[in-house]
């Protein structure tokens, strides 16, 4: 071989190293600036002082899972009291901050096991009517979604009239408040353990949207609503971040006469944005992306309350298990709708929904068929809802029936 072969290897081997060097060097400053970023996001976040609630006595919990409550209210103002920008009352369809109280319409209970198998979300039905765990101003049974709003207005009521700042007893209501609730969904769910929660306000929500739109979605029709803002075509499609609040709010068709919507329906579209949402963060490489990421930490520090020992790089995990596919979200079930004190709510059975829930979180073994049975269950034995295989289709899924789980990893089509 020439001399100048030799040179030609030896400098294109060169050029290898160099590139696999410069490749290595941006893949760890990349992981470097995100972690640096996200734990010095940490001291920016509303780390509350709310009590998280350990499982009841003989309630399962293996070591190394976690659980989660995803609270979603409809207050009009941040996570100091403060009022939004008009702009984003005026994008969310939210008029301003003298409406809306500190309902929590968004209860989503995320159960992600030990050891890497199937996750879990469970969405608690807003209206669903319960004990509350610790009567707040003296009201032991309501809706789920008020027992937020009903304990931070009897705290603050409490604190103020013992001559507290109005600052400082705005941030202990709301930490009795989120106490209240996490403990009523608790107890609610079968005594089950919530080891974290991230509390998100409606501007939060407008905000993370607005870093990563468009955004796609599905619906398996066409539907207008003039109270949320809705007006979208059937069919797969992207919206913006605007139209992404009307999409999770809408529950009422005020246009179609043959399109009806409940307050199920709503839980289902929350669901079916959140694949959405989580599909675009893996696809749209937001994490590497240092613009989206500083937006999305700047939205996080004035609209988001966490637990004290969240670690935000463990909810960018979660996003990508969610977008993987490894999950599946369930809307817990509603005996009929009724109305008590004046007031729409939904009758469930409480010990029903807790067997329902401990058999979601801690499924029972497969069980192997004996050698001389026959292996093909019957069309009686065969279950309504079919087993999701190991990989999901790219394609859409389709949902028509609120009670029907979803399964992540493709962009679903909801009513």
């Amino acid at each position: 071989m020439s001399p100048t072969s030799h040179r030609v290897r030896r400098n294109r081997r060169r050029l290898l190293l160099i590139v696999a060097a410069a490749v290595t060097t941006a893949v760890v400053g990349t992981v470097a600036f995100v972690a640096v970023n996200l734990a010095g996001a940490a001291n920016g976040i509303h780390h509350s002082d709310a009590v998280l609630p350990t499982a009841a006595p003989g309630v399962a919990q293996d070591e190394g899972e976690q659980n989660i409550l995803i609270m979603g209210l409809d207050s009009r103002v941040d996570e100091d009291g403060k009022p939004y920008p008009q702009e984003i009352y005026d994008a969310i369809h939210a008029e301003d901050a003298s409406v809306g109280g500190y309902n929590t319409n968004v209860l989503m209970y995320v159960h992600i096991p030990a050891g890497g198998g199937q996750a879990v979300a469970v969405s608690i039905p807003r209206d669903d009517y319960v004990d509350y765990a610790g009567a707040p101003g003296g009201t032991k049974k309501g809706k789920i979604k008020e027992a937020y709003g009903r304990a931070f207005a009897a705290k603050n009521d409490e604190l103020r009239a013992a001559g507290v700042s109005e600052d400082e007893a705005y941030q202990q209501a709301r930490d009795a408040a989120r106490t209240e609730e996490m403990q009523t969904v608790s107890q609610f769910l079968g005594g089950v353990p919530i080891d974290h929660f991230v509390e998100v306000t409606m501007a939060a929500f407008y905000r993370v949207a607005q870093a990563v739109q468009p955004i796609s979605v599905c619906l398996n029709h066409a539907t207008a609503d003039t109270y949320s803002g809705a007006d979208f075509a059937e069919g797969p499609q992207q919206i913006d971040a605007s139209q992404a609040m009307a999409f999770v709010r809408q529950r009422r068709d005020t246009e179609y006469r043959n399109v009806f919507l409940t307050d199920l329906d709503r839980t289902r579209r929350q669901q079916a944005f959140l694949v959405s949402l989580a599909l675009k963060l893996r696809d749209a490489q937001t994490f590497t992306d240092f613009g989206r990421m500083q937006d999305l930490l700047d939205t996080a520090k004035q609209y988001v309350a966490v637990d004290k020992g969240f670690d935000l790089l463990s909810l960018a995990s979660t996003a990508q298990r969610l977008a993987g596919g490894d999950a599946t979200f369930q809307t817990l079930p509603v005996e009929r709708f009724g109305t008590i004190d004046g007031e729409s709510v939904n009758i469930v059975d409480q010990k029903a929904i807790a067997s329902q829930v401990s058999a979601l979180l801690h499924p029972a073994p497969a069980s192997t068929p004996d050698a001389g049975s026959d292996a093909t269950p019957s069309p009686a034995d065969d279950s309504a809802t079919p087993a999701p295989s190991a990989s999901p289709s790219p394609t859409s899924s389709v949902y028509t029936d609120s009670q029907q789980p979803m399964r992540a990893g493709s962009v679903p089509c909801v009513n």
